[in-house]
């Protein structure tokens, strides 16, 4: 029997034109414009058929053999294949994979780790921090004491003598490190030593670059945090999801903060394209592709700032970068939409050195279609030209259409 998928889509068409039609729309948008957005990937067929599978039918709250609905069989052994790959992908003790998000891997860590009003250290929101760090608009926030660390204005970097500064004054139960938008890799044995100096806890919040440390083009921070929290989408290029990794210790306290502390049943067609994903994530094809990712990433930045945008730490480790559009005369909201308009999909983000929005551009999306270095180049070049106005919206359009039409994210669709 065949698996329908969303890019199929006949039986939705025949159910439910208007709602095939939005489908099939945003498949037309994502391949006809150039999606920047760092925190976005395209998943494999496979992925979005384990995701439109019977598993979706499967109420499974509970851990395989311990459920708490019958007929669990099934379901049961695509958790373990998940977990286990997990486990065997990033050297891990204990793998959890039924957090439906980043940010709910993090609401069960703080559970599994803290309780309300204590006091937590991690990167400030002007700085890049996540709204799990701390917002006060999140349940992060209202829960615990966030102290934020920040960046060094002049270079961009994480300020690593306030970071232990702040814990030796503050003394946290807990240290968080990652961020959404720091482009360098994270000295994860720096705030291990930190932690280990306070007596706290150290929560890695690596939802960004745990697709390029599964393809061993960034450094993982398994060995050293007490838990490591992360998405499975991203430049992992699974389902939109979570995943929680700790040593054998904490295991049972991070199960039962995930389930029944903060969720009930999972989803199991989101764990099977978990599993997909960990397995695609272990082939030297996954490898060959994350190191190009961060390749491309550095490209980019270069040509970017050959085109006189100020590329933030003067480039990145990883799939993301940081730019200021200010020296071609316009700021980051006004660039975002100017770039929108002629198909180069992205963020805005807070800047290191003042108040000023900037861009975030990610090279995942790309990458995975296909493109590399030259075709890099070519982006940086009508980047530019867009934010100068060198080139009419409908001609940067036109050009957009024929990059992305030379590869397409799902060829033959």
């Amino acid at each position: 029997m065949a698996v329908p998928h969303t890019l199929e889509a006949d039986v939705l068409r025949r159910q439910d034109p208007e709602l095939a039609e939005i489908l099939l729309g945003e498949l037309t948008r994502q391949s006809t414009t150039l999606q920047l957005i760092a925190a976005e990937n395209f998943t494999s067929p496979a992925v979005l058929a384990a995701l439109g599978s019977p598993l979706a039918n499967k109420y499974a709250e509970g851990y395989p053999g311990a459920r708490h609905h019958g007929g669990c069989e099934i379901v049961d052994v695509a958790e373990r294949i998940a977990v286990e790959r997990a486990k065997a992908l990033f050297g891990a003790q204990h793998a959890n994979v039924q957090s439906h998000s980043g940010s709910s891997a993090m609401l069960a860590a703080y559970a599994a780790l803290l309780r309300p009003g204590d006091t937590v250290l991690a990167l400030g929101l002007p700085h890049g921090g996540h709204l799990t760090h701390g917002s006060p608009e999140n349940f992060s926030g209202r829960w615990f004491d966030f102290v934020g660390y920040g960046l060094e204005a002049e270079s961009g970097l994480i300020d690593h003598e306030q970071v232990r500064a702040l814990a030796r004054t503050h003394r946290p139960k807990a240290i968080v490190c990652g961020s959404i938008a720091y482009p360098r890799h994270i000295d994860y044995a720096f705030f291990r030593d930190v932690a280990d100096e306070v007596g706290a806890y150290l929560i890695a919040d690596a939802a960004h670059p745990m697709g390029l440390v599964a393809g061993g083009a960034a450094p993982s921070p398994v060995p050293y945090a007490d838990v490591v929290c992360a998405t499975t989408h991203k430049v992992l290029r699974g389902p939109r999801g979570g995943m929680i990794l700790c040593g054998g210790e904490l295991a049972e306290r991070v199960d039962r903060a995930v389930f029944p502390f903060t969720q009930g049943g999972a989803q199991m067609h989101s764990i099977a394209a978990k599993a997909v994903a960990f397995g695609e994530a272990s082939t030297a094809a996954f490898a060959a592709y994350a190191h190009q990712v961060v390749a491309n990433a550095r490209r980019l930045a270069a040509g970017l700032a050959e085109e006189g945008l100020v590329v933030t730490t003067g480039g990145t480790d990883t799939h993301l970068l940081t730019v200021d559009p200010a020296p071609l005369g316009v700021d980051g909201r006004t660039a975002r939409g100017r770039l929108a308009a002629a198909g180069m999909v992205l963020d805005t983000c807070a800047l290191p050195h003042g108040d000023a929005r900037g861009l975030r551009l990610g090279t995942a999306a790309l990458t995975t279609q296909g493109m590399g270095e030259t075709e890099m180049a070519y982006v940086a070049r009508l980047f530019a030209s867009v934010l100068r106005d060198e080139v009419d919206g409908r001609k940067a359009r036109e050009e957009v259409r024929e990059l992305t039409g030379r590869f397409p994210p799902y060829p033959g669709r």
